[in-house]
């Protein structure tokens, strides 16, 4: 192991041992398997160590220099720190870097312009959108009038002429573009046109894609959206926070939304971590690997066509790349349980317009940010897609000991890319 995990699980292990051990389990865990799990990644040491830092202990409601508690000095200068860095890296002309994570995020961007029953445009949950856009079994759904638009059939994309059409015909307050299972670039200035039209505001949500934003590898939703949403983890490879970035028009209110809108507190040992990540997402190798992950994607999503197999919207453009296995005759969940057995870790995912049931859905979502980070390349990615094609068809037939027998090719393929912060 490093000296650095050492280190933070020293004390740990004599005043816990059962969670030291669960700790080093998962450590091996996610050591030993391919992690192809689109919203998850490895954050450096360096973040590590800021999210397991003394910022802990210091209780800090209010923002910078407005506080309500005292001792403040040092804690201002943090906050500064990742704030500054949020603007200067995505280029916006505010950020709070205090939501709790992603959907708190999202809600405060309700809270902040919205009143209940007002009417509010996202992407449909089955079509790629989240959850915290409207959908009928969270908050956002049952206090807001939603309205959604998907994708075509035919291509898997959104259709700007759909979205258009149900702007003019809903009157949405706020429209959002972005989501957790969209495998092509988002036309941010498309979305902006229809949100101008309607006199909408227009919340992009790029949580799955900040670091491809950050890296230049997906275009920014900067100058279109004046409202922007992000978890801090996934591909920007930071903790686990969110951040909202604004033009200085919509500033105010989302501060206000965050706190004392929907939040205490802020968690000051994330924010920390936050502002690490944002300094190593500054550099140019950040952008080599953010560039890097999309070829990953495109290398896997080809390799998995050639094997037969049908991806919705037919490859990517970004990290993430959705499989949907209705003619391979085995559902998502029953193939998804059967990878992790061999080694390799996604998860079940719905596709659009799909005939089988959320839980037991017909996709697989998958995503490249993890092995990326763990300095695969695109010849590495011709091995998982044969990996995970094997799998499928051991599962298919019941054959538990190929899932095996490729966890245990698949453990020492991993020996050549050791994890941060951990290794045996």
């Amino acid at each position: 192991m490093t000296d650095a995990y050492e280190a933070l699980t020293a004390n740990l292990a004599a005043a816990d041992p059962e969670i030291e051990r669960l700790i080093e389990a998962e450590g091996r865990r996610e050591s030993e398997k391919i992690r192809l799990i689109a919203s998850e990644n490895y954050v450096s040491e360096a973040v590590m160590e800021a999210t397991g830092s003394i910022l802990t202990n210091k209780y800090s409601e209010g923002y910078a220099r407005k506080r309500y508690y005292e001792g403040q000095q040092f804690i201002d200068e943090v906050e500064e720190l990742a704030i500054g860095r949020a603007k200067e890296l995505f280029g916006v002309d505010h950020a709070n870097v205090q939501p709790y994570s992603g959907s708190p995020a999202n809600l405060a961007v309700y809270l902040a312009f919205l009143k209940p029953g007002d009417t509010v445009m996202g992407m449909g949950l089955p079509m790629g959108g989240h959850l915290t856009h409207g959908w009928s079994v969270s908050a956002t759904g049952k206090w807001f009038n939603a309205v959604h638009y998907g994708v075509r059939k035919d291509t898997g994309r959104v259709d700007l002429d759909e979205v258009a059409e149900i702007a003019r015909r809903e009157r949405p307050k706020l429209m959002i573009c972005g989501g957790t299972a969209i495998p092509r670039t988002i036309d941010f200035e498309g979305f902006a046109k229809i949100a101008a039209e309607v006199d909408a505001i227009l919340m992009a949500d790029i949580a799955h894609i900040a670091g491809l934003v950050a890296g230049g590898a997906h275009p920014s939703p900067v100058g279109h959206a004046p409202v922007i949403t992000t978890t801090t983890h996934k591909t920007l490879r930071g903790p686990r926070g969110a951040m909202i970035m604004t033009d200085a028009d919509h500033a105010k209110a989302i501060d206000k939304a965050v706190f004392p809108g929907l939040q205490g507190g802020p968690h000051n040992h994330t924010t920390a971590a936050i502002a690490v990540a944002l300094r190593e997402a500054a550099r140019e190798s950040f952008r080599g690997y953010a560039a890097q992950i999309v070829k990953n994607a495109q290398a896997l999503a080809t390799a998995l066509s050639d094997r037969g197999y049908d991806l919705v919207s037919g490859g990517t453009d970004n990290h993430l790349i959705l499989v949907d296995l209705t003619s391979k005759e085995i559902g998502g969940k029953p193939a998804a349980k059967a990878l992790d057995v061999a080694g390799i870790e996604l998860n079940f995912n719905t596709v659009p317009f799909d005939q089988r049931k959320p839980f037991d859905p017909s996709g697989l979502r998958i995503g490249t940010a993890a092995v990326t980070t763990r300095g695969m390349t695109e010849g590495d990615m011709e091995l998982v897609a044969n990996w995970i094609d094997r799998a499928i068809n051991a599962a298919k037939a019941e054959k538990d000991p190929e899932l095996d027998a490729i966890a245990g090719e698949i453990r020492e393929f991993c020996k050549a890319y050791p994890i941060p912060g951990w290794h045996a």
